[in-house]
């Protein structure tokens, strides 16, 4: 199974390259080679975020993508950066109306606020540090994609991010089951690859890549197959 993994995530790279995860808004850098939004993106640097203030916006915009696409959330963000609460105290500093009104391009605008005032309190409460998985799980509103997702793009930290499309499209290679756990599929993923945050990254991101391009219809024209 290592062998495949890293076989399939070679492929992946050399087909769509570097995808430059996680965006930032004020970045003036963007990939062109990927579907969807573009800007702020930045295609082999690996030093980002650099600033508090950008790993709270990645933070937000973990959050914030819960159930939606990120063009959604990235017009929530907008909105926040708009009225300057791109910012922890000055997020709760906001009227709970703004707020909500401001997060409404992401759906769920009641239960988003909340939790965006959730994860601020929480991420004022670091001080700095970095975060442990099991304390960030005890955020309520943060499952296990939003809390790998910040891990890995805010802190660097090595926890692979799994979501729908990874479980799409491995369990339609034959590798695993449809119904494979979150878990148990991020263990799979990090028990067969090198320990690094970059390569983490980029699988991450080369699969969304790979499932937009190739998995949104049925019957699936999936270019991987056969490459086991």
């Amino acid at each position: 199974m290592s062998d495949l993994i890293l076989k399939i995530y070679k492929e992946l790279y050399k087909l769509y390259g570097p995808q430059g995860w996680w965006p930032l808004m004020d970045l003036e850098s963007e990939n062109l080679n990927k579907t969807g939004a573009t800007q702020g993106y930045h295609p082999l640097n690996y030093d980002l975020p650099e600033t508090e203030n950008q790993k709270y916006e990645i933070i937000l915009g973990a959050i914030l993508t819960q159930n939606t696409t990120w063009t959604s959330a990235e017009k929530a963000l907008l909105n926040l950066k708009e009225l300057n609460a791109l910012n922890p105290d000055k997020l709760l500093n906001l009227d709970e109306d703004v707020l909500k009104e401001a997060v409404r391009p992401a759906g769920f605008l009641n239960q988003k606020s909340r939790y965006l005032v959730n994860i601020t309190r929480f991420f004022i409460s670091l001080e700095g540090d970095t975060p442990t998985r099991n304390n960030i799980l005890m955020v309520k509103g943060v499952g296990n994609e939003t809390a790998d997702s910040i891990l890995l793009y805010a802190y660097k930290q090595p926890e692979f991010v799994v979501d729908a499309y990874t479980r799409r499209i491995f369990s339609h290679l034959g590798l695993v089951d449809e119904k494979i756990s979150y878990l148990d599929l991020k263990k799979i993923f990090e028990g067969n690859l090198p320990t690094d945050v970059p390569v983490y990254q980029e699988y991450h991101a080369l699969i969304v890549e790979h499932a937009k391009r190739q998995y949104q219809k049925k019957p699936y024209t999936n270019i991987l197959q056969g490459k086991n």
